[in-house]
């Protein structure tokens, strides 16, 4: 593989606890019926609204009330050290830059948080791309984001990789004809998992595909 691209939210990072507390925060000041853990997990991956719109049914001004409502809080419930990499993630990623793999990062997240969280946790020097869902006509699971990307690192699709915690990542990289890889230990399930060229159980594992 010449080129990997790679989800935050439950790939790179354990952004669960911050994500689902985040929401279930915002349906209870809406007056929204509060989404169980699991109602809230599945979803995570899609754009934010969209997270909200799947899970209730909701007209535009609700679903606009969810979106700033979350961005607000997020801001506050976001403190330093909340979020932290999953185990071996920044050993591997330099490993992979070492071996000169193109690394890139494609995610639903806003470009805003996205970059303020690969700064923190200072593993932004070994990512050559930043996609976000704001930077695509459609977002995951179309394959949008990873076409923005082979358009510049020039790649023929079969030395490509898109690797992700939930089933939106896969379909993307399947939509987009290239090779897949799910990761366990996000948030996730292995039977949706299983529709991957490979599946990992820790993020180090990466090394053995590529």
């Amino acid at each position: 593989m010449n080129t990997i691209i790679i989800d935050f939210d439950g790939t790179i990072a354990d952004t669960k606890h911050l994500i689902v507390s985040t929401m279930q925060q915002t349906m209870s000041i809406l007056g929204l019926p509060v989404k169980s853990e699991k109602e809230c997990s599945s979803v995570i991956g899609l754009p934010l609204r969209q997270t909200f719109t799947t899970l209730i049914p909701m007209d535009e001004q609700k679903a606009n009330a969810c979106d700033n409502t979350y961005r607000q809080l997020f801001i506050e419930n976001n403190k330093p050290g909340v979020v932290k990499l999953f185990p071996q993630v920044k050993e591997t990623l330099e490993e992979l830059y070492a071996m000169g793999i193109v690394i890139a990062v494609a995610s639903s997240r806003g470009s805003d948080t996205l970059y303020a969280f690969l700064e923190e946790m200072n593993i932004l020097r070994y990512i050559s791309y930043v996609v976000t869902s704001q930077d695509v006509a459609n977002a995951k699971p179309a394959p949008d984001m990873v076409y923005n990307i082979l358009k510049r690192v020039d790649d023929d699709k079969s030395d490509v990789l898109v690797v992700g915690d939930t089933i939106f990542d896969i379909d993307m990289g399947k939509n987009a004809g290239v090779k897949t890889c799910g990761v366990t230990y996000g948030n996730g399930n292995i039977e949706e998992l299983s529709k991957a060229d490979y599946v990992i159980s820790d993020f180090h594992s990466l090394l053995d595909i590529v």
